[in-house]
């Protein structure tokens, strides 16, 4: 092994393309050519610094594993970017140094990044434009100005996307940087393992040396005391060394079940921002970009107009099952040989279409608003004008607006005989409400759900 050649190292690549799949392989582990092997140090060359770090991240360990079976004296790897590469700028180097080394004896791997989840593929709209303005900037990898930025909604929202979108551009950003992606429990499950191999230490020290720490699902350590109280030490020494932390969960931090009070008060003390519900304008907007991206791929597929508008109205729920029904509905087509007409989209999610069909009526919706507000169903409806009245009112309003086909009269003469400009006026107002009231939007939230289940 200690004269390991180029042909020895190929053969190496082909078993580990088999573990990684044929795009991982062309991305990362193709540019790698093998160095030299010295002193149980395997040492690769790397056109940049960046694919170096991702290759230590995220298959160090099966590189690794793969050249131990071959000769057990293989300690580490080292990955140097080459002196002669041109791909990414980077300072001079020195006249006695002809490549950076990055070590990977360092076992803080992120979890793995999904390459569909980037800024550039995140439909923005009103529901997530706050979300997603925030981490745009947390990703420019300034000074963090708002410590931690904690995101949080429900199913489907986009908090995911949102964090792996961040790790991706802040590495391609700053290469250098240490950006450490993984679920809470993950965060969890290192913790156990140090403390069951006695390495403790180890694991304080390499959670503290990040540059960045994302913490997806933050919700799964509540009532995990170690683990809280490790995470609870572990925020703070990041957040007096000024390293920033994004954290998501899918409630807000003063919602979580216990999770310790201290813990709440600090992921309350950065950047909070709520993902809200999706809206027709947001689901639209994700449908023409899915669909653009696969006609683009897919020419031979038509799909007519007024469909997407069609799934948009019918289909008011999350964006995983609006792109799962996407999928299935050009899957559909290409397998019939048919263009996409609505009499299509209707046979192909007729199931799927069925279960969002559920007849909703404005008496079970008032009924629903004023136990939801503890308030008597006739002053809901009755000439009182006073707040607690009349914002549940609107709520109301807003609701019969959105999940029936009444009319803006028939919605007026069905609460006291109200003018529709006043039902109108109560729609407007709750809309302006859920984009910069996170209690409104988490009331019409809950309601939506109660009505439609």
């Amino acid at each position: 092994m200690a004269e390991m050649t180029v042909e020895q190292w190929g053969a190496l690549k082909q078993q580990i393309r088999q573990s990684v799949g044929q795009n991982n392989f062309r991305n990362w582990i193709e540019p790698l050519e093998f160095a030299e092997l010295a002193d149980g140090v395997a040492t690769f060359s790397v056109p940049t610094s960046f694919l170096g770090t991702y290759v230590s991240q995220h298959y160090g360990d099966l590189i690794l594993y793969q050249l131990t079976r071959i000769d057990p004296r293989v300690r580490r790897l080292d990955f140097r970017v080459a002196a002669n590469s041109a791909a990414r700028p980077r300072p001079p180097a020195q006249p006695d140094q002809a490549a950076e080394p990055m070590r990977s004896d360092n076992p803080l791997h992120s979890a793995p990044l999904d390459e569909r989840f980037r800024f550039e593929s995140f439909v923005v709209g009103k529901p997530n434009h706050l979300a997603h303005a925030a981490a745009r900037r947390v990703a420019e990898g300034g000074e963090a100005t708002f410590n931690p930025l904690f995101l949080y909604g429900g199913v489907g929202l986009g908090k995911t996307h949102l964090m792996h979108a961040i790790a991706w551009d802040l590495s391609e950003r700053h290469p250098h940087r240490n950006v450490l992606y993984l679920s809470a429990e993950q965060f969890m499950y290192r913790f156990v393992q140090a403390l069951r191999d006695r390495r403790i230490m180890d694991f304080k020290q390499m959670f503290r040396s990040v540059d960045m720490l994302m913490v997806d699902d933050v919700q799964f350590i509540a009532g995990k005391d170690s683990t809280q109280e490790e995470f609870f030490h572990t925020f703070n020494a990041l957040v007096d060394q000024n390293k920033q932390i994004v954290i998501s969960a899918d409630c807000a931090p003063g919602d979580i079940a216990r999770l310790e009070e201290r813990i709440k008060s600090r992921l309350q003390c950065g950047l909070v921002v709520d993902l809200h519900p999706t809206d027709y304008e947001l689901r639209l907007g994700v449908l023409q970009t899915r669909a653009e991206r696969h006609l683009a791929q897919h020419p031979e597929l038509v799909i007519e107009p007024g469909v997407l508008e069609f799934l948009a109205h019918r289909i008011n729920t999350n964006v995983r099952v609006l792109e799962g029904a996407l999928t299935r509905l050009f899957a559909f087509a290409s397998l019939v040989g048919k263009p996409i007409t609505q009499d299509l989209t209707q046979d192909c999610l007729a199931d799927m279409l069925r279960s969002f069909d559920r007849k909703v009526s404005v008496e079970e919706i008032k009924r629903k608003v004023a136990d939801h507000y503890n308030i008597r169903l006739s002053d809901m409806i009755g000439p009182r004008r006073t707040r607690c009245y009349a914002r549940p009112r609107q709520v109301a309003m807003y609701l019969c607006k959105q999940l029936t086909s009444r009319s803006l009269p028939e919605i007026g003469r069905s609460f006291g005989g109200r003018d529709h400009t006043t039902v109108m006026h109560g729609v407007r107002r709750i809309e302006e409400l859920r984009a910069h009231d996170a209690e409104i939007a988490d009331d019409l939230e809950l309601l939506r759900r109660a009505l439609e289940g």
